[in-house]
């Protein structure tokens, strides 16, 4: 793998701390404002929101820079919103601080994701889109874990602070390590708005809002749920998520090692497993070993998903990947933002601190009845244009106009 992908993973390292580190640190941030759990769950809500504005947007208003200015230009909008975040005098700021960060987010990873793909022979694509991933799940094994006792010992500014630093990291790692990328020839917005024509391209999308909607619905309610449910100390729960992001950096590798030779089916797999563990960790959390174990297998699951999930979208979207590229990572945060909001719903309601895994349980269902029904129609194509084809030829027509129409069908991995 070339050592450029070290740079993106570095990048995706700090996104990856911000994303997940507020998680861990909701009671006490909702304490210091003298807020509720549920409405303290609106930074993890308009975090996600922010990235499903900012990919499309920001990849749009970028599309005549080059992609290596464009990913510093990113980095430095990530710096600027973790320091307001850091130095927030109000809730209302606080928020203001997560989504400034959070436009960055899917651009960087919706434009990392094409220049890992560009920089290996198209067998690798995949795999180096997960090297760059392993950035954001080492995250979650050092940086959120590390972030969530920083900030607990010595108060949650502080983590945001250090967020920042390690933004500043990332970007001087680009501009020393990533390769200058001209941006391609005859990139245009109209060819690049053609990607969303593909029904598989929507499909996939759809897949991923409720695929990691599922993980999130569980995982943004993690604090309480260890603590009230499980009967976790505080300071257990920097230990869970190190458990958590071990399961997300195992299945990303997982992820990235086998969606270039059966995509589909380690999908079915990771999806169907995320339904049974998801509906089984409503039980689970009240016993500390099985609660643990429910919590690594989320994130295991889950994150299998990501790299199937993006390469899935990069192949449909073929000829004009990089706005699709950028709005399926704001598809993954839409999903955080619909399952941090129904869970806050069904905890406000009085169902407990348990009751999102019921709604993670659901949206993974749904996505995976997605994925099914995505595999039949690609099946179905093929033998559309046969037909067609043989029609053609039956008719007298001319066998040309059956095999350019099979022609035009693409190639699906």
């Amino acid at each position: 793998m070339p050592l450029a992908l070290l740079a993106l993973a570095v990048g995706a390292f700090g996104i990856g701390t911000t994303e997940f580190v507020v998680m861990g640190l909701l009671p006490e941030i909702a304490g210091d404002y003298g807020v509720s759990i549920p409405t303290a769950g609106l930074l993890v809500t308009g975090y996600a929101l922010g990235v499903v504005v900012g990919a499309p947007l920001l990849t749009v208003l970028g599309g005549r820079v080059s992609r290596k200015p464009m990913l510093m230009l990113l980095m430095g909008l990530f710096v600027a919103g973790n320091i307001l975040s850091a130095i927030a005098p109000s809730f209302g700021l606080m928020v203001t601080g997560r989504v400034i960060a959070s436009l960055a987010h899917g651009s960087f990873f919706g434009i990392g994701s094409v220049v890992a793909a560009d920089l290996v022979a198209p067998d690798k694509k995949a795999g180096a889109i997960a090297t760059m991933f392993t950035g954001l799940t080492v995250a979650n094994i050092v940086g959120v874990p590390l972030g969530t006792l920083i900030g607990q010992a010595v108060g949650w500014r502080t983590t945001f602070a250090i967020v920042a630093a390690l933004g500043v990291m990332g970007l001087f790692g680009i501009a020393k390590l990533v390769p200058a990328m001209p941006r391609p020839e005859g990139t245009h917005l109209r060819r690049e708005l053609k990607a969303f024509r593909n029904p598989q391209v929507l499909l996939a999308m759809a897949m991923t809002v409720l695929g990691f909607g599922g993980v999130f619905a569980a995982i943004t309610y993690i604090a309480p749920m260890m603590t009230e449910v499980a009967g976790y100390s505080d300071g257990a729960v920097t230990w869970l998520l190190v458990l958590f992001g071990v399961g997300m950096f195992l299945g990303n590798l997982l992820g990235g090692r086998f969606a270039d030779r059966a995509l589909m089916p380690l999908l079915y797999a990771a999806l169907g497993g995320l339904v049974i563990v998801l509906a089984l960790f409503t039980v689970a959390a009240h016993d500390k070993v099985l609660a643990a174990v429910a919590v690594f297998l989320v994130g295991a699951l889950g994150f299998a998903t990501v790299p199937p999930l993006q390469k899935r979208v990069l192949d449909q979207a073929h000829g004009a990947p990089t706005l699709a590229s950028a709005v399926n990572i704001g598809a993954f945060n839409l999903g955080n933002a619909l399952a941090a909001w129904l869970g806050g719903l069904v905890i406000a309601a009085g169902l407990g601190y348990t009751a999102p895994n019921w709604v993670g349980a659901a949206l993974a269902a749904a996505a995976l009845g997605l994925a099914l029904w995505s595999a039949a129609l690609e099946r179905r194509a093929p033998a559309t244009a046969e037909a067609a084809a043989t029609t053609g030829t039956g008719t007298g027509t001319g066998t040309g106009t059956g095999t350019e129409a099979a022609d035009r069908i693409p190639v699906h991995h």
